[in-house]
């Protein structure tokens, strides 16, 4: 029964119940060129014709994708459904019809947010979904295949005992959701553990089941925090401890892993994780570290990236992780585009080698986009340099640059102590000299840098320990002023023996997707620009600090269009 070597959770998918999704996702999606009165419509992020959504699983050779949608309007509406897209690559995607709709009294205002798992044996694919009743209470519902011999999988039942989790005693009624993927622990029991809340006090509550339908509560919160309200979308699986990239089946248990426990916080709109060890016969998860509201909490992202979900890939053998990525104009923006949010590029995500910290990297096949490339070696960038990467289309870019350090005893000195790295994010922003940096990308810039979103790093002397400080600027992204240009920042500790940083960019016409020291840190933003757009955005190498900064090497490719067709696309080959 152990489901390390019987089970296969390589899918664990997730869909968020507050966000806008699309309309009229079945009639097609434009492949071939940009829509130029879609300026901010992305090109090879996941996105249905007018969109959101949210959570892979993979099945016979084929990746689902299950999202919630609401077919009426491009904002939140009172009956969501689950829409349905496939891919063979994570890249390229098939819509199919919607998977589940309102219709009985367990879910008949809405089928939000939730998770698969496969079972062993049959390998049947099973679906624990939050339906809002006939009473507007959360409940937990599942559902199952119609036809498992469809790879497709593409109708769905409602089990006959729905709903399979009521909420228990100690958690409001309308805030009882987001069931995870189940994982089987030593004794043959799945568990599975759902995001919920009592006044102020945020939860994660432990289920345990036998047959996947008969499903018992633990009375004791599998995590509790203070003051943070409802606990979403919660995240649980293990990570290899020897610094392997390589993924692990959810339902792993012995001392080559550690766990990790994820949150997504409505109050804060951040997803945070949390390191620590899970002893299942005592139904135990032990934290590193305990939340604290401030800067040292641990995010997947520290940018703009919600409500994720990670599923372990067995073909490739690797843990995959997807957030939703929300936008920064207004209601009336999306009600006037037709869409809103999108997806962000699925990352491959493991321990890092020093045990403190996820690493986290887009997946190989992002590669399949790679078009035109240009490469640059050996530049020297001195205190006020701005060097453009031309030759690509800036606008649908991956551009990855490698720079070499000054000495860093030259930096300056800065006492962490109650320094919030966002608002030193704002403060010392990318036209600010310093010492080593600012330096990093001006992506999708104008040609007078009257517009650019500056992604960059300075590096400073902690009393311990040097440190460096990646940004994302978006205080000069556009000329339009009513749009949330919020300065994202994070701290991340330098080896003093490589005196080299890494920097990837995915840019993609309103999302810029960094990836900072090889991965150990990650900032995405949503930006409009007025007049870098289509041909007309550049991309830049600068520095701002009077130490220049070598760089060893940057590679940058435009990126093809992904291929999002329509379900009279669908071959089953």
């Amino acid at each position: 029964m152990l489901a390390s070597t019987s089970m296969k959770i390589f899918a664990e998918l997730l869909l968020l119940m507050i966000f806008p999704l699309l309309l009229n996702i079945g009639t097609g999606i434009e492949t071939s060129t940009h829509n130029i009165n879609q300026p901010y419509r992305t090109s090879y992020h996941f996105q249905p014709q007018q969109n959101w959504m949210n959570g892979p699983m993979y099945y016979k050779g084929v990746y689902h994708l299950f999202y919630q949608y609401n077919p009426y309007a491009a904002t939140f509406g009172d009956r969501i459904v689950w829409g349905h897209s496939i891919s063979y690559d994570l890249i390229n995607w098939i819509h199919l019809n919607n998977a589940i709709e309102p219709s009985e009294d367990f879910d008949i205002n809405s089928c939000w947010s939730g998770s698969a798992t496969i079972i062993p044996g049959n390998e049947q694919p099973v679906i624990l979904y939050t339906g809002i009743d006939d009473k507007k209470h959360q409940v937990q519902n599942l559902a199952i295949p119609k036809n498992l011999s469809d790879p497709l999988l593409r109708e769905w039942t409602k089990h006959p005992q729905n709903p399979v989790m009521t909420p228990p005693n100690g958690v409001e009624v309308d805030n009882f959701r987001d069931p995870s993927s189940a994982w089987q622990a030593k004794d043959g029991k799945w568990r599975v553990v759902i995001g919920a809340q009592n006044g102020d006090e945020g939860k994660t509550m432990l289920y345990q089941s036998e047959d996947f339908v008969n499903w018992k509560v633990d009375p004791n919160p599998f995590y509790a925090s203070d003051d943070t309200g409802v606990c979403e979308c919660p995240d649980f699986f293990p990570v290899f401890i020897n610094g392997s990239t390589n993924g692990v089946d959810t339902s792993v248990q012995n001392p080559s892993v550690r766990h990790v426990l994820k949150i997504s916080y409505l109050s804060k709109h951040h997803d945070y994780y949390f390191l620590g060890k899970y002893v299942s016969d005592q139904e135990n998860f032990i934290p590193d570290f305990r939340f604290t509201g401030t800067g040292l909490d641990l995010r997947y992202d520290y940018g703009k990236f919600y409500a994720s979900k990670s599923f372990f890939d067995y073909a490739n053998n690797r843990r995959i992780l997807w957030g939703w990525v929300n936008e920064s104009d207004s209601t009336q923006d999306d009600i006037e585009k037709g869409w809103a949010g999108l997806q962000s590029i699925p990352r491959q995500v493991w321990l890092d080698k020093s045990g403190k910290r996820l690493v986290q990297w887009p997946i190989e096949e992002v590669g399949q986009l790679h078009d035109k490339q240009i490469t640059i070696t050996g530049e020297n960038l001195f205190n006020g340099s701005t060097l453009e990467v031309s030759g690509i289309s800036a606008s649908q870019a991956d551009v990855e640059v490698l720079f070499e350090l000054p000495e860093l005893e030259s930096a300056e000195f800065l006492d962490l102590n109650g320094v919030d790295p966002q608002v030193l994010c704002s403060q010392e922003h990318a036209s600010r000299n310093g010492i080593i940096g600012p330096f990093g990308l001006l992506a999708l810039a104008s040609k007078d840098l009257k517009e650019h979103t500056a992604v960059f790093f300075r590096i400073y002397q902690a009393p311990d320990r040097f440190v460096g400080l990646m940004c994302s600027d978006q205080s000069r992204s556009s000329l339009r002023q009513d749009l949330d240009k919020t300065t994202y920042g994070t701290f991340f500790d330098i080896d003093p023996n490589l005196k080299k940083i890494s920097l990837r960019s995915l840019i993609d016409h309103s999302i810029v997707e960094s990836f900072g020291d090889e991965g150990r840190v990650c900032i995405t933003s949503r930006v409009y620009p007025s007049l870098a757009t289509g041909i007309d955005a550049h991309l830049y190498v600068f520095n701002q600090g009077s130490q220049s900064v070598f760089i060893s090497k940057l590679n940058a490719w435009s990126m093809k269009r992904a291929e999002i067709g329509p379900q009279g696309n669908i071959s089953c080959a």
